[in-house]
């Protein structure tokens, strides 16, 4: 096809779903030039799978983006119908915030967002390859022939990548929703030299909201205290009017459909190859593996408030049509929903994650950015952090720039890049709470006093909203002083307080912070019980108040960053020449190879290396006694 030069660019983002969108964004504001490339602008920031934002370590990865001054927060704080936190009665470290998104209304307003950017342009176009020159990514070319040349790509091809949709006997090559797929483009990566994967997802059906028996379900409400996702949203913003869902199961009788039926799903039938998610899997993959189990719940979670869609949340499936309408009819309040939509699965192209830096480059070509499920991941929030931080580093490249890193111990956006760039994944990875070793740290509330400075600093913080943080790092600093200055005495009213809640009584004067120690004592018992007002809004407080109760655990995880900090500081010479090193065990040698980890703590979590040959390394580069990789 003969190709014709177009514009240039700073910047071009390939994929204007979660990463793309927040790539575009991010290297926009930080002044560059921007092109954001789309194969259907009716798909920008859409949400394919479940219309919610958040829960357990995904509501923290979007409170970090909006942090460092990403878009994902603020748009759904915008859109949402229903906000929730869960896990209210455990620590802080697993609060999370789930809000239900009007699909519609989220994508409508992302592409707004987009449109009206300066230095960003919004076009619908279908990238076939890469414009690559000695090992560097130089820009793009589409299906109909236009290049577009740029300093730095970023790559957020999403599940389209040469994707397949199965249902039952079934399958098409399509995208997401029944969209164009991207065929050529990995063709493209493949010639490169990129090691490629296949990955599945799935989506489960949607029903007509007119039609389920809500009387035999379970209602779910959102919160009435406010509750956002952005920094920058108000109290007063929040919505009252909230759309319920609903909770039903799973029973014997759809349990019993489904097994009789798995000959003619492609997850078992052999069709489908592609790793599907662990920690989400289609409710075939639940009733074979949970056998045990005689029920699993259902969700049933509106689409958006100008819709009757349904979706039926934790019912993935790639059934056949036919036997997806016998599961619905089994399920309690379910038994004449009429089906608006087939679940189905996708299958797509992938790219081995260890391919990449910690900036999001990879390493095969220069200049050439990656981001979201085609490294590898699961979800919207994951997609949205990895996007982020590959259009910050593609800009900060294309200004010539140092890339810009978030450590395990700064953001759960850091212990997820790298998870990705250090172990790799061999399905798609979802991340948990339970990946981050400092999530005391990196917790919900204070995703603002970790990332804010590192937003501002790059230019995606206004000068309005840095002094605003700044007067409340000042106000919580006072509540903590003036804690230790106040004494609580043994009164009357104290002790009577204390006795009503368990608490034992005082015999002599305490401060105010040794007093906020006890579990069930609050800030604002602390304030009506002696008098003293503290400084700021309840977010400040609430900063004070866990400060206070967790900061034992606090210490003990600042001295293991401590730690962590002086292995990052050790440094691994990117050309070390692994087979030189007398001593590595095989799979050591192999993994640090293809890895190529650039500190001795990234060394340290590679998995499959051992303490032994650690201190190999270590002494081997201590000594300066490498020499470069042969050629």
């Amino acid at each position: 096809m003969k190709t014709y030069v177009t514009n240039e660019y700073d910047v071009i983002v390939v994929g204007a779903g979660h990463a793309g969108s927040e790539a575009a964004l991010a290297s926009a504001r930080m002044g560059q030039k921007t092109l954001l490339l789309t194969i259907g602008l009716d798909m920008v920031a859409f949400m394919p799978c479940n219309p919610s934002v958040g829960g357990p370590a995904k509501g923290t990865v979007v409170r970090e983006i909006d942090a460092l001054g990403g878009e994902m927060g603020k748009n759904i704080d915008k859109t949402y119908i229903q906000m929730r936190m869960l896990n209210t009665g455990k620590g802080p470290a697993v609060r999370a915030l789930r809000a239900q998104a009007d699909k519609w209304d989220y994508h409508e307003e992302m592409k707004r967002t987009i449109e009206n950017t300066p230095n960003l342009t919004l076009r619908q176009a279908i990238v076939d390859e890469l414009i690559v020159e000695d090992g560097i990514c130089k820009g793009v070319v589409t299906n109909t022939g236009a290049r577009y040349q740029a300093k730095s790509v970023v790559l957020t091809t999403g599940t389209a990548a040469r994707g397949r949709i199965f249902i039952g006997e079934l399958n098409y090559s399509s995208g997401p929703n029944n969209t164009i797929p991207a065929v050529k483009l990995s063709e493209n990566l493949e010639k490169l030299g990129f090691k490629l994967r296949r990955f599945k997802t799935g989506t489960p059906p949607r029903v007509n909201k007119n039609t389920i028996d809500y009387s035999k379900t379970e209602e779910e409400p959102g919160d009435k205290e406010p509750r956002h996702f952005s920094f920058t949203s108000k109290d007063a913003d929040y919505l009252s009017d909230q759309t319920s869902c609903y909770m039903t199961y799973t029973n014997p009788r759809t349990h019993k459909i489904i097994n009789e039926n798995l000959d003619r799903s492609p997850m078992y039938s052999g069709d489908i190859v592609g790793v599907g998610p662990r920690y989400c899997p289609s409710i075939e993959t639940k009733v074979v593996r949970f056998a045990d189990k005689d029920r699993h719940q259902i969700f049933l979670e509106p689409e958006g408030r100008k819709t009757e869609e349904i979706y039926v949340g934790d019912f993935s499936t790639s059934m056949p049509e036919e036997v997806q309408l016998q599961m619905l009819h089994s399920v309690a309040g379910l038994e004449k929903a009429e089906m608006m939509r087939p679940g189905y699965a996708i299958e797509y192209d992938v790219i081995d994650p260890w391919q990449l830096t910690h900036t999001l480059e990879t390493k095969k070509v220069k200049h050439l950015f990656t981001a979201g499920q085609m490294n590898g991941t699961s979800g919207y929030e994951e997609a949205a952090g990895q996007g982020l931080i590959a259009g910050i580093n593609a800009a900060l490249s294309a200004q010539g720039k140092p890339g810009f890193v978030l450590g395990r111990d700064e953001a759960y956006i850091g212990v997820l890049i790298d998870d990705l760039v250090t172990k790799g994944t061999n399905e798609p990875y979802r991340l948990l709470t339970s990946r981050a070793e400092y999530r005391l740290l990196l917790r919900h509330d204070n995703a603002d006093l970790r990332l804010t400075e590192k937003g501002y600093q790059l230019g995606l913080i206004s000068e309005d909203r840095y002094q605003r943080f700044l007067e409340k790092k000042a106000e919580i600093k006072a509540d903590l002083a003036e804690l230790k200055d106040v004494t609580v005495h043994p009164t009357i009213a104290v002790n009577e307080f204390l006795a009503g809640i368990g608490e034992a009584a005082l015999n002599g004067g305490v401060k105010g912070d040794v007093f906020l120690r006890r579990p069930k004592v609050t800030v604002a018992d602390f304030e009506r019980l002696t008098g003293h007002k503290l400084a700021g809004d309840r977010y400040v407080k609430e900063q004070v108040e866990i400060n206070v109760k967790y900061a034992g655990y606090i210490k003990k995880q600042e001295i293991q960053v401590d730690r962590l900090r002086r292995q990052e500081a050790k440094k691994i010479p990117v050309d070390i020449d692994y087979d030189q090193i007398d001593g590595l065990a095989t799979e050591a040698r192999e993994k640090f190879k293809q890895i190529r980890p650039e500190t001795m703590a990234q060394a340290e979590r590679i998995s499959g290396v051992n303490p032994a040959d650690l201190a190999i390394l270590s002494v081997y580069v201590q000594n300066g006694k490498y020499s470069k990789v042969k050629d």
